[in-house]
């Protein structure tokens, strides 16, 4: 049977409640940044790069100049790199709702066009992006008239304290992998060492699987339906290897200054300390675009005026935090369609 289009008056009436929750929200978190003294910035959508990470997929097409000669342009997939400019720039505090575009993306979690809600604090240690995140999740429940965020079955209190793991204390407890183990004093990561220890606590994997892969499907499988369950969980330092956009961490290079958000098994936002080295920036960067290549048979150009602002960008921490996701968790959403406005069709 034909589901009813969401533009059928009968199925908006049943929708609309939520979607007015989802604009209160948005009216609240825009004034708690405010308060806090940042910036709403409105960054292009259409950029010479859409991100150089190995498994992010963007929308391409051809900007064609006045002399009809035709230029790749892409769909960002973050306001990341405009957003990083302005820093360059002079900017202290930003903040951005962008609508941004990730191909091969859809399903109950996920649509190829949605909201990003990203901010960056110049100057300030990521770990205030922690709180940052609770104050929303809490704004977020408050304008749905609820104290819980829900997901099928699951409940997550954002008013209560939250947990902070390490990925490795993550990995140890809920996966029975030892992961730093895995990763040499250089962070070089020591696929067959990942993979045993995958092996030995029952997960398959294949002779071609990287150590990226089998950290992810561990993480997938293992870790995270355990997290963001009755409170908030801040998996914090993830390692440097899956940290492309990160500083590593102080007291251990291995790891670094990334975190994610999690409320009922669902991953909420993506957190950094940044990265303001260039040449590293770009050695990362082309190490992504080779496994890329080496993958889907593709790669994306580096955008070569963003490495030049990182030069002179200030220490800064930023995060990105899926708006969408959050008003589907506040509204209790049984899929994010469900709290879009328009749904892509």
């Amino acid at each position: 049977m034909t589901e009813t289009p969401w533009w059928s008056p009968s199925r908006h009436a049943d929708r609309r409640p939520v979607l007015l929750a989802r604009n209160r929200a948005q009216a609240a978190i825009r004034a708690l940044l405010a308060a806090e003294g940042f910036v709403e910035v409105d960054p292009p959508a259409l950029v010479t790069s859409p991100g150089n990470e190995a498994h992010l997929h963007a929308f391409a097409t051809d900007l064609i100049g006045n002399d009809g000669a035709a230029r790749r342009m892409y769909l960002h997939t973050s306001p990341e790199f405009a957003m990083k400019k302005l820093l360059a720039a002079g900017e202290q505090r930003i903040f951005s709702f962008a609508h941004v575009w990730r191909n091969r993306e859809r399903g109950v979690r996920h649509s190829p066009e949605f909201t990003l809600l990203e901010w960056y604090r110049a100057g300030e240690d990521y770990t205030v992006l922690m709180e940052d995140v609770a104050q929303m999740a809490r704004r977020a429940c408050e304008a749905a008239g609820t104290a819980l965020l829900r997901f099928g079955d699951h409940a997550c209190d954002p008013f209560a304290p939250v947990e902070r793991l390490s990925v490795s204390e993550a990995f140890a407890r809920h996966a029975g992998v030892d992961l730093l183990a895995t990763l040499g004093p250089g962070g070089v990561a020591d696929g067959p060492a990942l993979a045993a220890q995958a092996g030995a606590v029952g997960l398959r994997t294949a002779p071609d699987d990287t150590w990226s892969d089998i950290f992810s499907r561990v993480l997938s499988d293992r870790v995270e339906p355990h997290l963001g369950h009755g409170r908030l969980t801040m998996l914090d330092r993830y390692p440097a290897v899956e940290a492309a956009l990160a500083r590593t961490c102080a007291d251990d290079p291995r790891e670094a200054e990334r975190f994610e958000v999690y409320a009922c098994g669902v991953e909420l936002a993506n957190g950094f300390g940044e990265l303001t080295d260039a040449v590293e920036q770009r050695l990362r960067f082309e190490a992504e675009m080779d496994e890329k290549a080496r993958i889907y048979g593709e790669r994306y150009p580096i955008d070569e005026d963003f490495l030049a602002a990182l030069t002179i960008m200030p220490p800064a921490s930023g995060i990105a935090l899926g708006f969408d996701r959050l008003v589907m968790l506040a509204t209790a959403a049984p899929r994010l369609e469900d709290v879009l406005w328009a749904p892509v069709d």
